[in-house]
């Protein structure tokens, strides 16, 4: 099962990987989309009224692409005062309760974006021409890649493999 475990954590480290460029490649087309609508409005007199709406939805993308990366990756906050003081035997008691509540919460962002998914489905946003429903799919592609990533950690503990300490990261050789 070790095996088959540190593989699915390859891949998953494979999918956090594309995320986080794909959450980079959307930083740098939401500052080009703002350059351009400053260009527009300033050079040329007459700002797209596409941009700012634009730029919007290009910037909750990343901003939840990188949210999601970053549980992975475990750059989120963390109240860890706690951890100096307790035995090292309660880290990972205390790491899986913290795992508990950031599945909770995502699942909440996949239940509850999908609700306002489909109750905007027929709603547009007028100057892009999309339904306001994209404007929540990124809630709901972050929360779904949060869920996938907690998962992959409690596995890997309840599996024995150090993914509670700074830095650590399972065994993954070639199989």
């Amino acid at each position: 099962m070790n095996a088959w475990l540190l593989s699915v954590s390859r891949v998953l480290a494979r999918v956090s990987l594309l995320v986080m460029w794909l959450a980079g490649i959307g930083l740098v087309a939401m500052t080009g989309v703002v350059a351009y609508q400053v260009y527009m409005r300033f050079v040329i007199n007459s700002s797209p009224a596409w941009t700012e709406a634009g730029a919007i939805m290009i910037m909750s993308w990343f901003i939840f692409l990188g949210a999601a990366v970053g549980v992975r990756e475990k750059f989120h906050m963390g109240f860890d005062v706690l951890l100096y003081v307790l035995p090292d035997s309660a880290l990972p008691w205390l790491r899986g309760i913290s795992d508990v509540f950031i599945f909770i919460f995502a699942a909440g962002m996949v239940v509850y974006g999908s609700e306002l998914a489909i109750r905007f489905w027929s709603t547009q946003i007028p100057v892009l021409g999309l339904p306001t429903a994209f404007t929540y799919f990124p809630i709901i592609v972050s929360g779904a890649l949060m869920c996938l990533f907690i998962v992959e950690r409690m596995a890997l503990r309840l599996a024995g493999e150090p993914v509670d300490r700074p830095n650590a990261t399972p065994e993954i050789t070639e199989v």
